[in-house]
């Protein structure tokens, strides 16, 4: 698949020569076909019906259901029984604190995700995968369907460029997980993109949640690099960005015990997902998105 056109934002041409030798190849195998790179003769063979779904922005017109639209003046769409290709979903935090940035010329956490996300569905599709966006922050607020073309890729970019980093809105990650575990039926990959504040133990139920249901789940966790250091020297006002709860603060006295809380919260999460089978990638935005990315597939590559 040749490259999207110049104009996106988040599709830069020299990341996407960076890991465009590389795949991103399911592990586990979905609905009973090994997924990834598919050579299946039946590629997105549909046999059975199971059901209709409110029709969502990307959602093929052939699908709408016309006679159930002359009976209820809405759009649905019929869904089918499809066995043979992955279907993968980006899950992309939008809270509040996703927008945070230490440096004025650096990135946003959530505009780094934003590059991840149109780097990973530009792979997914271009090695013939599925792949949907979900945009959450204490619910979900925007869901594209998977699908499997360049003219779908360009629908994903196109929202990427649309989402506005507001303030005061916080994420409630468990409760979205939860949700979506039942809303993606067919099991497939999940891709993770967030900074995962909220209550850890219960953001792992959620993570788990996906897991019982047979989801192959990999979390980026993503950070601003002064978030890890707490290179701040003077008294200084922090504020929650998603409450905007303030709080003065000498750094002087508390970087020691904060980076020590800051490591049990990644360490936490690192040991659960391990438990779970969850691949766990932390960054930050201080790490090149391209060079992490490739450095994550070929280390999978191998492992594979």
């Amino acid at each position: 698949m040749a490259a999207p056109r110049k104009g996106y934002r988040y599709i830069q041409p020299e990341a996407l020569a960076r890991v465009a030798r590389l795949n991103l190849v399911a592990r586990s195998v979905v609905e009973g076909f090994i997924s990834g790179l598919h050579r299946s003769p039946y590629r997105g063979f549909s046999v059975e019906f199971a059901e209709h779904r409110e029709y969502m922005p990307g959602d093929n017109i052939k699908d709408v259901d016309w006679q159930v639209f002359g009976r209820t003046d809405r759009f649905y769409v019929k869904q089918y029984e499809e066995e043979t290709d992955l279907k993968a979903h980006i899950l992309l935090d939008v809270s509040s604190s996703m927008s945070y940035k230490s440096d004025e010329h650096g990135l946003t956490k959530l505009e780094y995700a934003c590059y991840l996300a149109a780097c990973l569905s530009y792979l997914m599709i271009r090695q013939q995968d599925s792949v949907g966006l979900v945009c959450f922050d204490r619910e979900m607020r925007h869901y594209i369907p998977p699908r499997a073309t360049s003219t779908h890729l360009s629908l994903v970019l196109r929202h990427l460029e649309t989402i506005q980093m507001g303030t005061g809105v916080q994420t409630n990650v468990s409760k979205t997980f939860h949700d979506l575990a039942e809303f993606i039926r067919r099991r497939g990959l999940l891709i993770i993109l967030s900074d995962l504040y909220d209550d850890p133990k219960e953001v792992v139920r959620g993570l788990r949640h996906f897991r019982y249901k047979k989801h192959e789940v990999i979390l980026f966790h993503i950070f601003d690099k002064w978030e890890l250091d707490f290179p701040f020297r003077k008294l200084s006002d922090f504020v929650d960005m998603e409450t905007n709860e303030e709080l003065q603060v000498d750094p002087r006295y508390v970087r020691e015990e904060y980076r020590k809380q800051v490591q049990a919260f990644i360490d936490g999460y690192r040991r659960d997902c391990s438990t779970s089978r969850i691949e766990y990638v932390q960054t930050d935005t201080s790490v090149p998105y391209d060079f992490m990315l490739f450095a994550y597939l070929a280390k999978r590559k191998r492992l594979f």
